[in-house]
């Protein structure tokens, strides 16, 4: 952030300025070096702009690809369930058409249908859990980001009031 740098610069001349007795306050700065550090300043302030504009684009980019990457965990959590529930189904058809064993394979029917159930809520809650992490991580990046923005803005603002405050 060269923009910092150069608004640091600015108050290290202005904080180290000679005090002129009897002026009630006015001091003697070096305005051939004010001048190239607004000229700097200039020069750099599209560029700060240009890496706002980046930051906000990158920010509906991270939203998009977590939602896509959630959208598919929350899928293949649910073919994977499917899947589960189709096998379990299949064995206790094959378990019930065997008559010395039917009341054991309705039995077991029951267990693994009851078992990929849970699987399937398990997983889909796993999924949840990642997906809100992602999500959280890409609103803390954007949080950060944001607030980047905000003090590029803020440090705008107040070179423009001490170049208005100077004027006066």
């Amino acid at each position: 952030m060269k923009m910092d740098m150069l608004i640091d610069e600015l108050q290290e001349i202005i904080e180290g300025a000679i005090t002129l007795p009897l002026s009630g306050g006015k001091t003697v700065v070096n305005t051939e070096r004010i001048k190239e550090i607004i000229d700097e300043m200039r020069t750099n302030l599209p560029q700060e702009v240009r890496q706002a504009k980046n930051i906000a684009a990158d920010r509906s980019n991270i939203i998009a690809k977590s939602k896509e990457e959630a959208e598919a965990i929350v899928q293949r959590a649910e073919e994977r369930a499917k899947n589960l529930i189709s096998q379990a189904e299949d064995k206790a058809k094959v378990l019930v058409s065997q008559n010395e064993i039917v009341k054991q394979a309705k039995q077991q029917a029951d267990e693994i249908i009851a078992a990929a159930n849970n699987e399937s809520v398990k997983i889909k809650q796993a999924a949840n859990v990642y997906v809100d992490n992602v999500l959280k991580k890409a609103d803390d990046q954007l949080s950060e980001n944001l607030a980047a923005v905000k003090k590029t803005r803020q440090s705008l603002k107040d070179i423009q009031k001490k170049r208005q405050s100077g004027k006066k």
